[in-house]
């Protein structure tokens, strides 16, 4: 391997362990969840930028002050809603 590549492979290491990455797959696994349920729900496939803009406006606030506490990174003690129990 060169050293361009071995740098490369590194970056994308890093990347892939940052706190940042992991709350984006994390949110990015909540958004596709709410669009299966939501598309289920309409009988249709609602896309992915519904989705999104959907989940931001309804659950994202919540989400992330749940995922904090449960992190132990807030102040908050609640867990994270289980968007079955949301749709309800």
């Amino acid at each position: 391997m060169t050293t361009t590549t071995t740098e490369t492979t590194g970056s994308r290491e890093f990347v892939k362990q940052s706190s940042l990455y992991q709350e984006f797959l994390a949110e990015r696994e909540e958004i596709l969840k709410h669009k299966w349920i939501e598309s289920e729900r309409l009988g249709y496939d609602i896309g992915f930028e519904r989705a999104l803009l959907d989940w931001i406006r309804k659950h994202r606030d919540s989400w992330r002050a749940a995922r904090r506490a449960q992190l132990g990174t807030g102040t908050g003690s609640t867990t994270p809603p289980l968007l079955s129990e949301v749709k309800k």
